[in-house]
């Protein structure tokens, strides 16, 4: 609990609402204190004891903590409910209405104090803003709940570290979002900290980084790490849903304390979850492994459905990084005006600081497309925008490959010195995926 208010505040609430309930002084005070006592109390002149307000509480009918701090019985509880519903909004794909709960719960939880519900306000609010794109948004919500957060033992502060590498990398900046990511589990791991959740939150948010950066050991190790820690996590849609169900029972009972730790449990669930857009992501990432497998009929299903359904949550950015997904299984089907026409109208959506590794996948395919209809300058400029994006990410696992194709366009076209350097660019970044931006790999968790 905050530290108890002024006397000057705490003497006008026992006065308020001593009058409210149309008691006098001496019957307040009676049988343990003096009318005098009270008065005194009540001008401010006298600091009183735990004791006595716990008296004074009872005989006004309301919390020892409404009378020392002005907070409303139960409200954290009640917060702690709403926040829940708000997780629960999110997690339906309701952004924009979630991102309103929040903000409200966040001015609320302010006006009384209560740092755990302001942080996890904030967290949502930054979950909400990369559902819907606004990364420079998300990312001051995650640095404002990690500073809520600072007293707090670091498993408690990995979902903010999370969110701002999430966005840091959303925006293309990959070699700092494995920074935050890497010294979190470097931290975690060397100093025993062996939090399951902490851990296999961070391990698979550091996978995506790992693969645009070319680090694909580092990649393949940590999803060992996830798959390792996954069992002792459970069913998350299950217990969340149980633990939400628990607490409106304990709280029906007055068992408000129990209630506030079951609904603690459910809130950290939801918040992590997002079910809508999990289960749109794992359609994406079935149509992935399909196109690689050669399924391509199975593909464009499965990425139909991942798009379709990241309209429907308006998750901007997830969507629009579908759609690359997407125009490449459609180019490899033949359908390539399909293609173009889908990719040109999520471009918009990208810049070299929102989705850049996509905004260059889309360029590259773009190249593609326009060599096969012998555009060759239409290709070269989708090309030269594409390494200008992978360049400034550090994306070193794809510019190899673009360095190729931009090379056998200049070649083709007759400039062989200029062809020459795209190739002996793309072989610098071949040799060593990964070795030019990262440092030793973070400790080992004792699994």
């Amino acid at each position: 609990m905050r530290e108890r208010d002024d006397p000057e505040v705490v003497g006008r609430r026992v006065q308020q609402l001593r009058t409210e309930r149309g008691l006098t002084q001496r019957q307040l005070a009676e049988p343990a204190y003096t009318p005098a006592y009270i008065s005194t109390l009540e001008a401010g002149r006298v600091r009183a004891s735990d004791e006595a307000l716990r008296h004074i509480a009872g005989r006004l009918g309301v919390a020892f903590e409404e009378l020392a701090v002005g907070r409303p019985a139960r409200l954290a509880t009640d917060l702690r409910l709403r926040l829940t519903g708000a997780q629960r909004a999110l997690a339906d794909g309701r952004a924009e209405e979630a991102a309103a709960q929040y903000a409200d719960l966040l001015a609320e939880a302010g006006t009384h104090g209560l740092g755990a519900e302001q942080a996890t306000a904030l967290l949502g609010l930054g979950e909400c803003a990369l559902e819907t794109g606004g990364l420079e948004q998300a990312h001051a919500y995650f640095e404002r709940a990690e500073e809520q957060l600072a007293g707090e033992s670091l498993p408690a502060r990995v979902p903010a570290v999370r969110g701002r590498a999430v966005a840091h990398y959303l925006a293309g900046e990959l070699r700092y979002a494995v920074y935050l990511l890497e010294s979190a589990l470097d931290e975690l791991n060397r100093g025993g900290l062996h939090d399951p959740d902490a851990l296999l939150l961070l391990y698979a948010s550091v996978i995506g980084p790992y693969m645009d950066m070319g680090a694909h050991a580092r990649a393949a190790q940590a999803a060992e790490f996830a798959l390792a820690l996954a069992p002792q996590a459970g069913d998350p849609a299950l217990i969340a849903r149980m633990h939400r169900s628990v607490a409106r029972t304990l709280l029906a009972e007055g068992r408000v304390a129990e209630a506030d730790a079951s609904l603690a449990k459910a809130a950290e669930l939801y918040r992590r979850l997002q079910l809508r857009t999990e289960l749109a992501n794992c359609h994406w990432m079935r149509g992935y492994v399909c196109a690689q497998d050669g399924e391509l009929e199975r593909a464009e299903a499965e990425l139909w459905q991942a798009h379709t359904m990241l309209s429907e949550t308006r998750a901007a950015l997830y969507r629009s990084q579908a759609a690359v997904e997407l125009a490449d299984v459609l180019h490899r089907r033949g359908k390539s005006d399909q293609a173009a026409e889908l990719l040109g109208g999520v471009l918009g959506e990208f810049s070299s600081e929102r989705g850049a590794v996509h905004a260059a996948a889309a360029h590259r395919l773009l190249g593609i497309i326009a060599e096969d209809a012998r555009d060759t300058e239409a290709a070269e400029e989708h090309y030269v925008r594409a390494l200008s994006l992978l360049e400034r990410a550090g994306a070193a696992g794809d510019l190899a490959d673009l360095c190729r194709l931009l090379g056998d366009l200049l070649r083709r076209t007759g400039r062989v010195e200029a062809a020459l350097d795209a190739y002996r660019t793309g072989l610098g970044h071949r040799t060593a995926p990964g070795t030019t931006t990262l440092g030793p790999a973070p400790a080992q968790p004792p699994l």
